[in-house]
């Protein structure tokens, strides 16, 4: 088959401590032929290269979970997860995998994603992770998901205080919200500061690291939920990425 995943079983160990069972490698590959199809109906992902999947998809969302290369640690026991604006499942589908003990909620505002993410997950026969089609402003006033999570995942572009807004009123205190980027600088990081103030946060880590097929470089930011967020957050739909704070 041409379009096999590459299982780079010493890349996972050398960069995250841990190797893929043969049972998630089938899933990771299972996961990847159901984008391509997907792909065909919906604008699901540009990425549809073996190697470059591996890498932009499955390494990556990974990766962002692993701080200082070691998966965050209640994902093991047990951690509520949101992943907002999942698109076509990442990094949400690859956290669930590899975490069966922790219950993973992908949200997007888009229907016919969520829609195709519903079929994933049944064809997957993945049991621990379920969808919701929301906007991150509305469900952070909701009481059911408002200081609901352990950890909020956003793999989306834009601002990162924009992210922030999105992610600190979802989460319990002492949850951690995690930003995948790709670039970030000095100043970005006051910045955020700044927001992370307003939210009932603290940025707890910054890690820069470079991806091991292509050597881009990619940040995650880390943020600690430590006091409750402020009930005026998150603005109303549109309002976080018009006027950031």
């Amino acid at each position: 088959m041409t379009n096999s995943l590459p299982e780079m079983a010493e890349i996972w160990q050398q960069t995250l401590n841990w190797q893929p069972t043969d049972e998630q490698n089938t899933g990771f590959q299972q996961l990847y032929e159901l984008i391509l199809e997907g792909n065909r109906q919906l604008n699901l992902t540009r990425i549809t290269e073996p190697q470059e999947f591996w890498e932009k998809h499955l390494w990556d969302s990974l990766r962002g979970i692993a701080p200082q290369q070691k998966f965050i640690s209640t994902l093991e026991t047990g951690a509520s997860v949101i992943d907002i604006g999942t698109g076509a499942g990442f990094p949400g589908i690859p956290v669930a995998r590899i975490a069966p003990n922790s219950t993973i909620t992908l949200a997007d505002s888009t229907r016919k994603k969520i829609t195709f993410i519903d079929q994933i997950l049944s064809e997957l026969a993945v049991t621990n992770a379920k969808t919701l089609i929301a906007r991150a402003e509305e469900i952070g006033q909701q009481t059911q998901h408002r200081k609901h999570y352990d950890i909020a995942l956003i793999r989306a572009v834009g601002n990162a205080s924009v992210c922030a807004e999105y992610t600190l009123p979802l989460l319990k205190e002492g949850g951690l919200a995690v930003i995948y980027r790709g670039t970030w600088t000095e100043e970005e990081t006051t910045t955020l500061q700044n927001a992370v103030n307003q939210l009932g946060g603290e940025i707890e880590s910054i890690e820069e690291f470079t991806t091991p097929l292509t050597n881009s470089i990619r940040h995650c930011l880390y943020l600690r939920k430590v006091a409750a967020t402020p009930a005026k957050f998150p603005r109303a739909v549109g309002i976080p990425t018009q006027n950031p704070l």
